[in-house]
């Protein structure tokens, strides 16, 4: 390999770098919505799990405590499924054509 190939490749791998930091900052603000009982329970998190609101339909205040913290878990794991789509499509665009093995996440670390 050439000096100037060596060079050019170490030039691509630093600017996939800052484009996946950027990436990962990008998707720490971006906040996505988690709902169960058609809507009666909703969390706000970000795309790096951490919640930001908790939203309780009044109507179930006072309701079976059970059935109330059921909603909230499910709430809970609708925002990290819709968490984990968004973040997945974002390093989707960044990743595609490079030479990744099958079940390779990026990023890592």
């Amino acid at each position: 390999m050439k000096k100037n190939q060596l060079a050019g490749l170490m030039k691509q791998a630093q600017q996939m770098q800052d484009n996946l930091k950027r990436a990962q900052d990008e998707l720490a603000q971006m906040e996505v919505e988690g709902q169960s009982g058609a809507g009666l329970v909703k969390i706000v998190m970000t795309c790096r799990h951490d919640v930001k609101r908790v939203s309780i339909d009044p109507s179930l205040v006072g309701e079976d405590r059970d059935m109330l913290e059921d909603l909230v878990a499910a709430a809970f794991n609708d925002g990290v499924r819709r968490a984990e789509a968004t973040s997945q499509e974002k390093m989707a665009g960044l990743t595609s054509g490079l030479p990744l093995p099958p079940g390779f996440k990026l990023p890592f670390g």
